[in-house]
């Protein structure tokens, strides 16, 4: 567990001066409830792009298609 009182990550550049590392964080994973693909299958049927349907569940379009794909879902909106 990270404290607060954690040191700061701290490395040398080119020149020799200290400077401070920047954290990054891990993106978010959210497991895909049932509701989730329920929405995800409906919405694939009622022919609503891969935009609306991301944003509807909350998710990127790219997951959105993937979890397609995973599913055998069509997404054409043709």
């Amino acid at each position: 567990m990270r404290g607060a009182c954690q040191k700061p990550r701290v490395r040398q550049n080119l020149f020799g001066e200290k400077q401070l590392v920047k954290k990054t964080r891990k993106p978010a994973r959210r497991a895909w409830s049932k509701e989730d693909v329920k929405t995800l299958k409906a919405m694939a049927r009622s022919k609503a792009g891969v935009r609306k349907i991301a944003k509807a569940l909350k998710r990127t379009p790219g997951a959105t298609t993937v979890k397609a794909a995973k599913l055998g879902v069509s997404l054409s909106m043709s």
